[in-house]
């Protein structure tokens, strides 16, 4: 569980969600938009999350307890293998990657709050990290209940990056431009290597609980 906020972060610096962002906070009523997109954001990906740790979750888990926990380590190890083996070859292409432009959404006819769930519902059915997350939650065998507040825990940490584009069209004032624009370079920059990151950590992670429980 204690995995749980580090992937969250990781997660955040996601360029499906933070370029839409940073391209509504340079329009008009920007900070109407960005507050409305942050929270179709949130809102979609934890419902989203209850739903899948509510439904698939539980019946993996319950088939995992059928097969034994042997098979479930063993699982464990692979899914991190596997995930080890894509972060270094998003390590390997990271130049590559970041010479790509990153998306500038066209909003035209549909709300900012349509354009975030939109988005949230087109990248879950991928979003590892997520998944990762939503397993280590169910796996920990808490109640229900219990299990909710990581839950939220999470899809809060995701957000942080589009609250604090809010945050600076409210507090930064006429710089607020200015600063959004370095934030763009620095994303179009970094992000291939904080995924890459982001997925050499989950992989390991997986890969050594699943080993640890086997010695």
């Amino acid at each position: 569980m204690a995995l749980v906020v580090p992937i969250a972060i990781g997660d955040s610096l996601n360029p499906s969600t933070i370029a839409p962002a940073l391209y509504l906070a340079s329009g008009e009523r920007a900070r109407k938009s960005v507050a409305a997109f942050t929270a179709a954001v949130l809102l979609v990906h934890l419902a989203g999350g209850a739903a899948i740790a509510l439904g698939p979750g539980q019946l993996v888990l319950s088939l995992l307890n059928q097969l034994g926990q042997r098979i479930g380590d063993i699982l464990a190890i692979a899914a991190g293998a596997a995930m080890t083996m894509v972060a270094g070859v998003m390590w390997y292409k990271r130049r590559r990657l970041a010479q790509k432009e990153l998306p500038s959404p066209n909003p035209k006819g549909r709300s900012s709050a349509l354009l975030g769930a939109t988005i949230i519902a087109v990248e879950l059915p991928t979003a590892f990290p997520y998944f990762a997350a939503i397993a280590l939650i169910i796996g920990s065998r808490q109640p229900t209940a219990s299990q909710a507040l990581p839950l939220v825990l999470y899809n809060t940490c995701f957000v942080l990056p589009l609250i604090a584009i809010l945050l600076t069209l409210m507090l930064a004032g006429d710089e607020a431009d200015t600063r959004l624009t370095r934030a763009r370079a620095s994303l179009q920059r970094r992000w291939p290597s904080v995924v890459a990151l982001l997925l050499l950590l989950v992989g390991v992670s997986f890969a050594a609980l699943g080993a640890g429980a086997l010695i």
